[in-house]
């Protein structure tokens, strides 16, 4: 058994009050009602442009609902919500008392291969490249390695295809966006997994031929995680061009789901 890890990188946002679940409800990717205690829930809050401010695991305690986020979006996540709020029966603001811990607690909701994961009294850092593997190799992109705030769309961090976003829900902020993106099926960029020698480092442009399609933006070992124009792989693929990190040869993972995605794109 996988001894539990401290993330220090992750930070815990609380939204206390009377309103608190009706309130980002309205606001978040995902539905914050009937969460049931032990359950976590993937989301985010998105820009009316549909980029992501923070991505984030929602779990509920006794007297509120916890937004596990990246310790660098937090500060601004409470300040937006705090301007979102109105008159809405909330408190907002990060808990330093508390934090994230990984290899014990509840499963997370994206992806039976991703480490489980609790929120509890903060601990101290340690090595996190084992959390790290597991993370790449379940294919999930984490905020502050592989993007940053109001840097991407939430198909491209493939968060329509994790549950991270509900579609029959009713209104959250960015929706009109990233639904007429499903409708239209427009969605170019995505998170993919790739494999590779070791030695190279991310964030690295990925090159077709010597053109660039995407980014290298976290690696462990030969495997990593890469943001890339899923039309010019396309491309380069049925051309049989070189796909370069650095001076090495990429193979980029081909789930399922990615032919249906090509060939919308393509009609």
């Amino acid at each position: 058994m996988q001894t539990p890890e401290f993330l220090d990188y992750r930070s815990i946002v609380s939204v206390t009050g009377a309103d608190a679940e009706a309130f980002l409800n309205g606001i978040v990717t995902v539905s914050t009602t009937s969460m049931a205690p032990h359950e976590l829930r993937y989301g985010a809050l998105l820009t009316p442009q549909g980029k992501v401010i923070a991505d984030m695991l929602l779990a509920r305690a006794s007297d509120a609902i916890l937004l596990d986020v990246a310790a660098s979006a937090a500060p601004a996540l409470v300040k937006r919500l705090t301007l979102m709020k109105l008159r809405a029966a909330v408190t907002i603001g990060e808990r330093p008392d508390l934090g994230v811990s990984v290899f014990e607690g509840e499963a997370d909701p994206r992806s039976a291969q991703a480490p489980r994961r609790k929120i509890g009294p903060r601990g101290q850092p340690g090595d996190v490249s084992v959390y790290d593997a597991a993370r790449i190799a379940a294919g999930l992109a984490e905020q502050n390695f592989d993007f940053g705030a109001e840097d991407v769309f939430p198909a491209d961090i493939n968060m329509d295809l994790v549950g991270g976003i509900d579609f029959r829900k009713g209104c959250f902020v960015g929706q009109e966006v990233v639904s007429r993106m499903k409708r239209r099926g427009t969605a170019r960029r995505r998170t993919l997994k790739v494999t590779l020698a070791a030695g190279v480092t991310a964030p690295t442009p990925i090159l077709a031929n010597g053109f660039e399609i995407g980014m290298l933006t976290s690696i462990s070992g030969g495997a990593g995680l890469a943001r890339v124009r899923i039309d010019r792989l396309s491309q380069a693929l049925a051309k049989g061009e070189p796909l370069t990190a650095g001076r090495t040869t990429v193979t980029f993972d081909r789930p399922s789901w990615l032919a249906a995605e090509l060939a919308a794109l393509e009609g």
